[in-house]
């Protein structure tokens, strides 16, 4: 019959080799998220760089620094709207919500809800559609291009619509 204090050593014996063994996925694991956060940034720049042939985009100043303020790609984040930044600077849907807020065939400053813009910008009115356009106002919102003086109303802010 084995001894207690046998059957302790073997055990952590096992426990010891297990540890040792998730240590090496771990360490695997980790060099290959590296590589992945290294292939995402490198493609990140090269997708920044212009291509030959490309405009260059204009230099504004931003917070009293010059800054590059180039065209948004299609699912880009939105930034938070400072002095200089222009609804160029969104991706296209954004850019739309904020010229249908920005006047159209409506008086300018007026308040829509996410249904209306929906319409306004050519979707149908579904569920889906209006939340989808609702979570693009609410980003506007966050980032400080739009307001929500009333729950679910959306407006321009003043100064915000220029050079779109």
């Amino acid at each position: 019959m084995p001894s207690v204090m046998g059957l302790l050593e073997e055990r952590e014996r096992a426990a010891r080799q297990r540890v040792e063994a998730l240590q090496a996925e771990l360490r695997e694991a980790e060099a290959a998220c590296e590589r992945f956060v290294i292939a995402r940034e490198t493609v990140a720049e090269v997708l920044a760089e212009p291509r030959g042939g490309e405009e260059v985009p204009p230099v504004v100043e931003v917070g009293g620094r010059p800054a590059r303020i180039a065209a948004a790609a299609p699912s880009s984040v939105v930034p938070v709207w400072r002095d200089g930044l222009v609804p160029a600077v969104l991706a296209p849907d954004y850019g739309r919500l904020m010229d249908v807020l920005a006047g159209g065939s409506r008086p300018s400053g007026e308040a829509m809800d996410c249904r209306q813009l929906a319409v306004a910008i050519g979707l149908e009115p579904v569920p889906a559609k209006v939340e989808g356009v609702r979570s693009k106002v609410k980003r506007l919102v966050a980032r400080g291009w739009l307001a929500e003086d009333r729950p679910g109303m959306f407006r321009l802010v003043a100064g915000r619509a220029g050079g779109s």
